[in-house]
């Protein structure tokens, strides 16, 4: 059961976007069956959530007007990513990331970033999210081309501390080594979202780790700041191996 603050945020997108289409749509006609791309021009109507699917991960340049055909799906799209019917999340670029949003009316664009946070959060209260968290962190992350309202809003409690136990120790994986710990986030506000998860962790969130009992994850993300020489030659992995 979706929290309240999703609920609105659902609700506030269907409205926003209700009756949109793209008219004028062709498609691929290599991807595209005919009676898939019928949706697309057609508002008002159910359009089968793997059809939903195959579109939201599709790229761009195989819309005549990838923008418009993203409005038609909105509600429809927003609601799968909510409730776990979208099947999965994370193995390609989201549409929305490249659909141009913080260009369209306010109205528009503030439906789509209240929903993102809503959904966030709603997911860091969620014991067992349908998908991965570090996944919908990237995914948030990606359409909104920021890291800070999600990780602002990273609420704190025992299933949301747990989450950020799991996703430091993912993330860890890569930044200790220089690495992006993203997938599919390729424009230019990569490396301002890699910066901010760097200190973030550094800080705020290495922080709330030792308080949470995890002295140990809050240690290796304390190396972040410090270069890479200097973080791998630092004496914690000295310690580290010996309490092993």
């Amino acid at each position: 059961m979706s929290s309240p603050a999703l609920a609105a945020a659902l609700a506030d997108i269907d409205t926003v976007f209700n009756g949109f289409a793209s008219p004028n749509e062709t498609g691929c006609g290599y991807c595209h069956a005919p009676e898939e791309t019928a949706y697309l021009r057609t508002p008002y109507t159910r359009v089968p959530v793997d059809v939903v699917r195959y579109y939201l991960f599709e790229v761009a340049d195989h819309f005549d007007d990838h923008a418009a055909s993203m409005r038609r799906l909105l509600p429809q799209a927003a609601r799968s990513m909510a409730d776990g019917t979208l099947s999965a999340i994370g193995y390609s670029p989201h549409g929305w990331s490249r659909m141009g949003w913080r260009s369209w009316p306010a109205e528009q664009s503030a439906a789509i970033e209240a929903f993102l946070i809503a959904w966030w959060q709603d997911t860091l209260m969620t014991p067992e999210p349908p998908y991965g968290v570090d996944d919908v962190f990237e995914t948030c992350a990606t359409i909104a081309g920021t890291v800070t309202p999600f990780l602002d809003g990273w609420v704190q409690g025992p299933v949301a501390d747990a989450h950020l136990a799991r996703c430091t120790d993912v993330w860890l994986y890569d930044l200790l080594s220089d690495y992006s710990p993203f997938s599919f986030w390729y424009d230019d506000s990569e490396d301002a979202g890699i910066a901010a998860l760097r200190d973030w962790l550094a800080g705020p969130g290495a922080v709330r780790l030792r308080a949470q009992g995890e002295p140990d994850l809050a240690a290796r993300a304390e190396l972040l700041p410090l270069s890479y020489d200097e973080r791998w030659t630092h004496p914690y992995w000295g310690s580290a191996s010996t309490a092993d």
